[in-house]
């Protein structure tokens, strides 16, 4: 299953180590240079009026590093910073209780923002743009309507998918933050300075090896090496060079591009169970023992990035690259469209 997946970025038991190698400021922040001088600009201009910062939307595939930014635009802003997701908001009360705690211009993360509850979100509306809460008291006839005012604060939105934001929400974001993947060169960087916090001692070239490995993702790559570092202490004495990487990863089921089993998979079922694809995205599931969702969020955006496959309005269906990954033979009468000109299924 996804959450067992060393590329899924989602192991538990590594959180304190993921918070430590965190990094705390935007000047310690590698990668993401416009959105980087973007939040540099916006926040130093919000210091300077004394305001809070317009509430900030990030979204992005996963692992790309939203949280690590929710915490340093309140490092940044010098104030503090509270965490929650939106599936954990289940009432308006709920959201009224986070809100009339918060302190003025603290900051505010709202994890998987798209899964806000629509009542909820009503009342979000008012709450970012007058700093005001709505309540209605009692039922019938004698229900009157109370509002609150609220400590200025800054709203930060993170999410995998913008696409499923409603507009009236979307648009009372300020700011809106696109993160990319990361080249490889970049997550070298980042794994360089892992290993150092971790006091990991890596032979040159492996870094830039891991990164090649880590579907572009930070968190994939800080797990990499983690689990690496794991196999170098019990086989190799603590050494991380490139044998031991090469052992490592085949202990781990990654292969030369980052892809793991589950990725493997999914290739696999459109290249040999539905002839090349085009098929839909809940038989491609079914059929894999993967829920829609983790495809969708975990597995397609990097093997699209790869070239290796393309939705299409009638499906999922690989490329020639992904024949070619497969080992396989398109078919002679099938027509693969360019990734550029091929309208996405929704």
């Amino acid at each position: 299953m996804a959450e067992d997946r060393i590329v899924a970025g989602q192991l538990k038991s590594d959180d304190l180590w993921d918070r430590a190698l965190r990094p705390q400021r935007l000047g310690e922040y590698i990668g993401q240079e416009k959105v980087k001088e973007r939040l540099s600009v916006f926040t130093e201009a919000a210091i300077g009026r004394s305001e809070p910062l317009d509430h900030v939307l990030l979204y992005g595939p996963p692992g790309l590093g939203k949280t690590t930014l929710g915490h340093i635009i309140a490092n940044e802003l010098g104030v503090g910073i509270r965490f929650t997701s939106g599936p954990a908001i289940e009432r308006p009360g709920d959201l009224a209780a986070i809100l009339t705690n918060l302190d003025d211009r603290e900051v505010l993360f709202i994890d998987e923002v798209h899964r806000l509850n629509r009542t909820v979100e009503e009342v979000l509306y008012p709450a970012m743009e007058d700093f005001a809460l709505d309540l209605v008291l009692g039922k019938g006839p004698s229900a009157r309507s109370l509002r609150l005012d609220l400590p200025r604060f800054t709203l930060v939105g993170a999410t995998t998918r913008a696409g499923m934001l409603t507009s009236p929400l979307r648009d009372r974001f300020g700011v809106i933050l696109h993160l990319d993947f990361y080249p490889a060169d970049e997550l070298a960087v980042i794994v360089t300075r892992s290993a150092e916090l971790l006091g990991v001692e890596v032979e040159d070239g492996v870094a830039l090896e891991i990164a090649r490995r880590s579907r572009g993702t930070p968190r994939v790559a800080n797990r990499l090496l983690k689990r690496l570092r794991d196999y170098a202490q019990v086989r190799a004495e603590g050494r991380l060079t490139r044998t031991v990487l090469e052992e490592g990863l085949s202990l781990l089921d990654v292969d030369l591009r980052g892809l793991d089993a589950v990725d493997r998979r999914v290739l696999e079922a459109v290249g040999r169970r539905y002839g090349g694809g085009p098929v839909g995205l809940e038989t491609l599931a079914a059929a894999v023992g993967e829920e829609p969702g983790t495809l969708e969020d975990v597995v397609e955006p990097y093997v699209l990035q790869m070239g290796l496959m393309e939705r299409t309005p009638r499906g999922r269906q690989l490329t020639l690259e992904g024949y070619r990954y497969l080992g396989l033979e398109p078919p002679a009468r099938q027509t693969l469209l360019p990734l550029q000109e091929t309208d996405p299924e929704p």
